[in-house]
């Protein structure tokens, strides 16, 4: 991959890490290019069990959109209909891990909330500052900081566009761990080997029921339930599991 994205592997977890610290890590449409690139081979990857992202540096996970790019859109409508990097980070199909460092602002924090799990440095600093340079977010913003943290404290964060600290991150949700800056990477990468020794199949199964109960009605949501888990427990892995659990060894899966 482009230095300006880094893609590696390592057994069966991958770490994405856009890399423009100079600039805070803020996203380019060059950038945005890359970023889908790397989803689009984790995907296709069958060895990726789970996907760390992550910003290089100490400064800042994302600090969003490049302002000085943004009036290379010849208009709004070409603006609102461009590739949205916050749009592929949903796209990943593997279980995804935000190791979220320094300023996590607009975009940023947008693709922040498309992961599955948020883990935060003690020096992260989470915004949506759009409303003060006169715009909303649009890579999902608002939707995503409802469900997340409620509607008073995501109007609070979108009305003010002022940050919040990791404490207070953690207190409301938004985040599920926040731990010293100089451990983040080491905790994201436990975390998502933990999740790649699972059985790939429930765990890509999981993530997507997950985001289906966000926008089912209960009874549906249970339902829909019930039908991902009759085709989980048909796999060659979900067999594994039980003999292994009779045998009362680990199991081995191999995503069948």
């Amino acid at each position: 991959m482009s230095a300006l994205v880094n893609l590696s592997i390592d057994g069966h977890v991958a770490i994405i890490e856009l890399n423009r610290p100079e600039k805070l890590n803020a996203m380019t449409p060059e950038m945005a290019d890359l970023l889908i690139a790397a989803v689009e081979q984790c995907n296709a990857d069958a060895r990726v069990r789970a996907v760390i992202l992550t910003g290089a540096g100490p400064k800042a996970f994302c600090a969003g959109s490049d302002i000085t790019e943004l009036d290379r859109y010849a208009t709004p409508w070409d603006f609102r209909n461009r590739l949205d990097y916050c749009d592929c980070v949903r796209m990943l199909k593997k279980p995804t891990v935000a190791a979220i460092n320094g300023y996590t602002f607009g975009g940023g924090l947008e693709m922040a909330l498309a992961c599955d799990i948020r883990i935060a440095s003690d020096n992260a600093r989470l915004g949506a500052p759009e409303i003060k340079l006169g715009w909303i977010g649009g890579g999902g913003m608002t939707a995503q900081l409802v469900h997340a943290i409620g509607p008073s404290n995501a109007a609070l964060m979108v009305l003010t566009g002022d940050p919040i600290r990791a404490e207070q991150a953690l207190a409301w949700g938004l985040v599920s761990e926040v731990v010293p800056q100089e451990q983040l990477r080491e905790r994201a990468q436990a975390l998502a080997a933990t999740i790649a020794s699972r059985a790939p199949i429930a765990a890509e199964t999981a993530r997507v029921n997950l985001r289906a109960a966000l926008s089912m009605p209960l009874e549906k949501a249970v339902e829909y339930e019930r039908d991902l888990q009759a085709i989980c427990f048909a796999t060659a892995d979900a067999k594994e599991g039980r003999k292994a659990f009779e045998e009362k060894r680990a199991p081995k899966f191999e995503r069948r």
